[in-house]
């Protein structure tokens, strides 16, 4: 390790579906952060720890800027705009395939307000010609006095080993905060609930995404067998949903609950026995009292 070691936390902000989970993966190596192609499906702040001989990065992937429509809506934009005045630089992302918007116009309004340094982040250039690279940076950059200007592609890889030199300049000298090989704070539980998540919006249609949460009701260990139980239940708010979800004959969650529990073993490292169930639960995302059941803290509505 050198002498002069850089440490510090780095919030990930942006449009909805600008690719911010796409990019913590992709540097973290795991899948921490829940990943979809409908937008707004990152819910809780998610630390992720990348280390290396120079830095560590402490990455909080914020939910989704967009206008809220309900509580849960109101928490998740409360805790992204929150996130600006806590860490030591800003990641604003946006996405190169979508040009410049209201929602992007909306978040650098409210970076004129902070005085942490912000590195602009364009991701997704692999789905661009390079001659449209230049029109874009152009546009943002007369909209704010950007630290820095980073293309990248997270899905593929492209620019993100010099983004990660990028932000080892701009964080300041300090400790280790984690241990080399811890990946994110987050509780396994969370975690495991995000996995099931993710697999539900990947097979769910457009009405599903922001009506279901997953608490995870059980994590037990077999006596002298390398298996772990875990017991789950997926919340919607309407029968229709459930139904969905549960699909003819039970097809679906049978589905879900395959594909989940693959990449559950993958995190804990054992077999893994995954049993699921579907809950009604009438509009809980305006209920406070059901959002702090379902890992919402009170802080943040």
């Amino acid at each position: 390790m050198t002498e002069q070691f850089h440490s510090g936390f780095i919030a990930i902000i942006g449009r909805p579906n600008v690719g911010k989970s796409t990019f913590m993966n992709r540097v973290i190596g795991e899948k921490i952060a829940i990943m979809s192609d409908k937008p707004q499906t990152t819910r809780n702040k998610i630390q992720g720890v990348v280390t290396t001989d120079e830095a560590q990065f402490v990455f909080i992937d914020t939910p989704g800027i967009h206008k809220p429509k309900h509580r849960l809506g109101d928490f998740m934009v409360k805790s992204a705009i929150d996130t600006l005045n806590e860490v030591d630089v800003i990641m604003f992302m946006v996405n190169a395939d979508e040009g410049y918007g209201k929602g992007d116009e909306f978040i650098i309004e409210k970076l004129k307000q902070v005085s942490n340094p912000v590195v602009l982040v364009i991701n997704k250039i692999d789905q661009v010609h390079p001659d449209q690279l230049l029109p874009i940076i152009d546009t943002y950059r007369e909209k704010l006095d950007f630290d820095e200007i980073v293309p990248i592609s997270a899905l593929e890889g492209n620019n993100t080993d010099h983004l990660l030199d990028v932000l080892t300049k701009k964080l300041p000298e300090g400790p280790q905060y984690y241990p080399e090989d811890q990946i994110t704070d987050h509780p396994e539980r969370f975690i495991i609930s995000e996995l099931v998540r993710e697999k539900v919006l990947h097979h769910t249609h457009e009405e599903i995404p922001h009506s279901i949460a997953v608490v995870i009701d059980s994590i037990k260990s077999r006596e002298e067998k390398d298996i772990i139980d875990v017991q789950a239940t997926i919340i919607v708010e309407r029968k229709s949903q459930k139904g969905i979800i549960i699909g003819k004959q039970g097809k679906m969650l049978k589905q879900i609950g395959t594909e989940a529990r693959k990449d559950i073993e993958a995190l804990l490292g054992s077999g893994v026995f995954l049993e699921l169930w579907v809950k009604v639960q009438k509009d809980w995302r305006n209920r406070v009292f059901h959002l702090r059941d379902y890992g919402y803290k009170e802080d943040d509505y």
